[in-house]
């Protein structure tokens, strides 16, 4: 071989060596948690989408809309009906949701037993006749069997149809419409970071002003469980909090990015499921070797675009509902780039709310979910941000736009 041809071939091999390790990790890191969890596909029972007619009794149901939940559904007499609800596939966590529609030949008043085949009764019931503005059904009107197998509802009919659901129906579409009108504002970058098993996209906001090199990021993930519609309008709420156009807000955007996943399962969002995905998995469980498509593009794009900006990514906050208010956090002895920001934040909340008393759970590395996978990843804070399942939406609201205008304050100041 000739000296230049040598000099050449090795010129070129230390470029390409040289622009490899510029290039920075593309993909998520596998992890071990102390509490594993097997998230191969599992079989799921998929209901069957259809109207339920009985025009000798005047009555119908139907499940056909995406966010529906009815597994069988019979009239009993001329004014009783029974609805079956079952999950999608066991074992499974106590959530049981339902959805569909109810009308009728003429005005009446019926009884609908609601039967669950796992476990019991847990959302209280409401209605809608437009899908956008919700009541609860009286509670003289609901009644639980002893064991809350069966949930007896009294509730007027017409022939105009109205929705009979466990929370209000959120779905793709409808986030789709939300992440569109976000998208309006010169700071809100829209996109798909990859497509669910059902072909749904998997949206991400992407949210800053100027350059993104070199900003520290904030994660936010939301819906991972199907149900948990609460978690998602706190999320909503916090998110518009960041992009008013105010001196907070806009400072906040000026110094940092952050990475909105307002639907991080899409499939199980439209088929009404109580906690999965199509592969029959939480969501919330696979976050050390991302076996489900929708985790692995996610976790994967956060890498990868933090990596390509140099971004740090400092925070991580994961929406979600439970039966009361409460944040999990990592453990006050678990090392991260922004030490104290837990516990200065909640109080901030607190100090801004009045009778409000945040409730922290603090915890080491468990199970594989995203509050650790943020540690984990980037050794970056992980919170929980749980939502009661019926804590009253104006508070939701409220406690949205606080938490997020503490947020931007605590680290506005680090950033100083």
């Amino acid at each position: 071989m000739k000296i230049s041809a040598f000099y050449k071939l090795n010129a070129f091999l230390f470029l390409v060596l040289f622009l490899t390790a510029c290039k920075g990790p593309q993909k998520a890191s596998d992890f071990t948690f102390p509490k594993p969890v097997d998230t191969n596909n599992r079989e799921i029972d998929y209901q069957e989408k259809k109207t339920y007619s009985f025009p000798t009794e005047g009555i119908y149901a139907s499940n056909e809309y995406d966010g529906a939940r009815l597994n069988n559904f019979v009239v009993l007499g001329k004014n009783k009906a029974e609805a079956t609800i079952s999950p999608e596939n066991t074992p499974i966590n106590h959530s049981p949701y339902y959805s569909f529609k109810l009308w009728a030949d003429e005005a009446k008043e019926v009884t609908i037993d609601l039967k669950y085949i796992e476990h019991g009764h847990r959302y209280r019931p409401k209605i809608s006749s437009d899908r956008k503005n919700w009541t609860y059904i009286d509670t003289t009107m609901v009644s639980t069997s002893e064991d809350r197998m069966t949930c007896s509802i009294k509730l007027n009919i017409s022939k105009e149809p109205v929705y009979l659901s466990a929370q209000e129906i959120i779905a793709s579409g409808d986030v789709k419409d939300w992440c569109d009108l976000q998208a309006q504002k010169a700071s809100v970058h829209y996109s798909s970071v990859g497509k669910s098993p059902m072909d749904k996209d998997l949206p991400c906001l992407d949210i800053y002003e100027g350059d993104r090199m070199n900003k520290d990021v904030v994660i936010i993930l939301s819906r991972q469980h199907p149900p948990e519609v609460t978690g998602y309008l706190a999320m909503q709420t916090f998110v518009e909090e960041i992009l008013r156009d105010n001196h907070l807000s806009n400072t906040f955007r000026k110094n940092y990015r952050v990475l909105v996943f307002p639907l991080v399962n899409p499939d199980g969002v439209d088929l009404g499921h109580w906690r999965h995905n199509t592969g029959g998995i939480d969501l919330n469980r696979d976050w050390a070797y991302y076996r489900q498509k929708e985790i692995r593009a996610i976790a994967d794009y956060c890498v990868k675009t933090s990596s390509d900006y140099k971004n740090d990514v400092i925070l991580g906050l994961d929406f979600h509902s439970t039966f009361k208010d409460v944040y999990y956090t990592l453990a006050a002895d678990m090392d991260h780039d922004i030490n104290g920001f837990r516990e200065i934040w909640l109080e901030g909340i607190k100090n801004q709310m009045d009778g409000y008393e945040p409730r922290d759970a603090p915890s080491g590395l468990g199970g594989p979910v995203s509050k650790g996978w943020f540690y984990q990843q980037f050794k970056a804070e992980g919170i929980t941000y749980e939502i009661g399942d019926e804590t009253p939406r104006e508070f939701i609201d409220k406690k949205g736009r606080l938490s997020a205008q503490e947020m931007m304050k605590l680290l506005i100041f680090k950033s100083n």
